[in-house]
């Protein structure tokens, strides 16, 4: 994932190789330092870039965190193992993986809990981290659709409502399970969750 320039600014092209370092950077400086911590200068030094180089980038760190932090969940591929339960269970265990690191685990509750008080982070995060996730969603819907393993949904806002309320279920628990818990989202426990949500699915499917 690349990280947005302001729309309307001119000047040199923006570097891939800097925009990579800048982000690494970020994350090695929320695991040794923690947010409080943290700042542009420090992640500068370590990116081997100019302070100002950051500022024409990001307003701040808020921003640029939620950008580090969205390059890692942009590693998320949904699997094609053969049935929505395997797929599923694919792209779960991946993200459970994601969230055991260290910098994925600073950088999404520091930005979570600073979204609390401003409105445009709140956005931020949804653009950058949550709506290309839902993307897998639908990716995967599609291929059950396709294999027959679900229904097709004909009205659009019934269909985008059902990928907001998976997408909740899946993250919901994921973040829970690993950040607030504590516990480990092994095979055990994604074979056991995957049961239930695709068990639910079958359900609702039905009765539609």
């Amino acid at each position: 994932m690349q990280s947005r320039t302001p729309a309307g600014r001119t000047g040199r092209p923006r570097s891939a190789a800097a925009d990579a370092a800048i982000l690494a950077a970020t994350r090695e400086a929320l695991v040794e330092l923690g947010w409080s911590r943290l700042t542009l200068g420090d992640v500068a030094t370590r990116a081997g870039v100019a302070k100002t180089t950051l500022y024409r980038r990001w307003a701040g760190k808020n921003e640029l965190v939620v950008d580090a932090v969205a390059e890692l969940f942009g590693e998320l591929e949904l699997p094609d193992r053969g049935s929505l339960a395997a797929d599923i269970e694919g792209v779960v265990l991946q993200f459970a993986a994601i969230l055991a690191r260290p910098e994925a685990r600073s950088g999404l509750m520091a930005v979570v809990a600073e979204a609390t008080r401003d409105d445009a982070l709140r956005e931020r995060i949804r653009a950058s981290i949550v709506e290309p996730q839902k993307d897998l969603v639908l990716e995967g819907r599609a291929r059950a659709q396709a294999r027959g393993e679900l229904p097709p949904e004909t009205d659009p806002e019934d269909s985008a409502r059902t990928v907001d309320l998976i997408f909740d279920m899946v993250a919901g628990a994921v973040v829970h399970r690993t950040l607030v818990s504590a516990e480990p989202a092994d095979e055990e426990w994604v074979h056991r969750f995957t049961a239930i949500l695709v068990g639910g699915l079958a359900t609702t499917s039905a009765a539609s």
